[in-house]
């Protein structure tokens, strides 16, 4: 062998050496990034667990506390079990259909997502991305997701209270997951989604949960028909004390429901924390100082629900608004709620029993499209200037549109077949004796 060859193979062996350790660097490097940031993956359990709180207890002793004694167990009996069976739905085929690892190509990738049913594939060691170079567990992922078609459900169940059968809820809910909850998150929080891919700005669900719920609401209160007296018999809320204490359960909850939705323990997770409070606590007083203004006193309900108002509308813009921008989104959600609840509903007759649609439903809606606003860099807002407000604004507007169609038509067409297969509302007898009573054997007290 020449000294040529020789130095020829060496040179080609230290390339091939040289290739071989810089595969293997890349595939260590990889190996190492896809570990969970152990930070990171405690926040997001602790959001986790914050969302569940928002739901067992604070949904029901909010829900339930509005409701007749009559009807006290019956509510919260609804919204645990509705939001078990949401859970269990979420891991047979809702992941699946709403974040599966396999996007469809075509129309059909702008609704739903695809891949492996009963999380066929993921296992303890599997990662979900954040927004940034990061991952998390995907089970403590779609833990958290889990919870958000949990809530959602039984946040529909503020609209029907006091007169919708057990069995009925039971029957609706997968029907209206699979039809409408599924499609929506996809499209709004998941690549290739319709939504998401038209720039929709949605930080912790303005559209996915709370126009989502409101709208399917009222569209099932319509269905139902009015409760037996109303209005013209009092229906008062028979404990403001548990509403109240579900409330607080409620606000410190949705800072997991907030914060949480940056999937990282980071400045922007603490930006939506911010925002959270103040938010809520401009929401809180400016419905008390309505309450005020039309020739009331400020009341411990109208605190409730001017927190509820300022939580749902700065829940799309929680990490998408500097503090003053929310404060002004706190303020304005209020007062539009305060109209829609005090005027609107009586004006056209509809019974949204604990208002749903007309917080949570009209709340996200004024959320979903003052975030075009409070995005801007003016109002202190973390956008870059990069998009025009009038161009954000159109796309705000849009996904609102979608959503309320979206929703509204696959509402009715789940009620619709409730109604037809087994009927959706309880007998007058049974709704004059309470549901508690009627529907599950027992009473919220002796």
């Amino acid at each position: 062998m020449t000294m040529r060859k020789f130095l020829s193979g060496a040179a080609v062996l230290g390339a091939s050496l040289t290739a071989s350790t810089a595969a293997f660097a890349q595939e260590a490097a990889e190996a190492a990034a896809a570990v969970p940031n152990p930070g990171n993956n405690a926040w997001m359990m602790t959001a986790t667990v914050l969302v569940m709180l928002m739901i067992i207890p604070g949904l029901t002793l909010f829900y339930g506390g509005l409701t007749r004694s009559k009807n006290m167990l019956s509510t919260m009996t609804q919204i645990g079990a509705t939001a078990a069976l949401a859970m269990i739905i979420w891991v047979i085929w809702g992941y699946s259909l709403a974040f599966g690892d396999t996007t469809y190509e075509g129309t059909l990738g702008l609704f739903v997502s695809g891949g492996s049913y009963f999380l066929a594939g993921t296992d303890a060691s599997s990662t979900a991305a954040t927004f940034t170079d990061e991952v998390i567990s995907k089970y403590v992922f779609i833990s958290f997701q889990m919870t958000f078609a949990a809530i959602t459900a039984a946040l529909i169940l503020g609209a029907t209270a006091e007169r919708m059968k057990f069995n009925a809820v039971m029957l609706f809910v997968p029907i209206w997951l699979t039809i409408v909850y599924f499609p929506i998150a996809h499209m709004v929080w998941a690549g290739g989604g319709l939504l998401f891919e038209d720039g929709a700005l949605d930080f912790a669900g303005g559209t996915v949960v709370h126009i989502n719920a409101g709208v399917s609401g009222l569209v099932l209160a319509y269905l139902l028909g009015k409760r037996r007296g109303w209005p013209q018999e009092p229906m008062m809320p028979h404990s403001l004390t548990l509403t109240m204490v579900g409330t607080g359960l409620l606000w410190v909850g949705w800072f997991g429901f907030n914060a949480g939705s940056e999937l990282e323990a980071d400045g922007s997770a603490g930006l939506a924390m911010i925002n959270t409070f103040v938010a809520t606590a401009a929401g809180a007083l400016t419905w008390m100082v309505i309450e005020r203004m039309a020739g009331h006193k400020g009341s411990a309900l109208g605190f409730c629900s001017g927190v509820i108002a300022g939580l749902v509308a700065v829940t799309p813009a929680a990490g998408n608004s500097g503090p003053f921008g929310a404060i002004l989104l706190g303020i304005l959600a209020s007062a539009v709620c305060y109209f829609f609840v005090a005027k609107v509903k009586a004006k056209f007759g509809y019974d949204d029993s604990l208002d749903a649609f007309g917080i949570h439903g009209i709340g996200g809606i004024v959320g979903a499209i003052g975030t075009a606003v409070v995005y801007q860099p003016f109002l202190g807002g973390p956008g870059d200037g990069s998009t025009a407000l009038g161009a954000q604004l159109g796309v705000q507007v849009f996904s609102v549109i979608v959503t309320i169609a979206w929703a509204g038509i696959g509402t009715l067409i789940a009620g619709l077949i409730v109604k037809a297969a087994i009927g959706l509302r309880v007998t007058e007898e049974d709704e004059v004796n309470g549901l508690d009573i009627s529907e599950h054997g027992e009473r919220a007290y002796n």
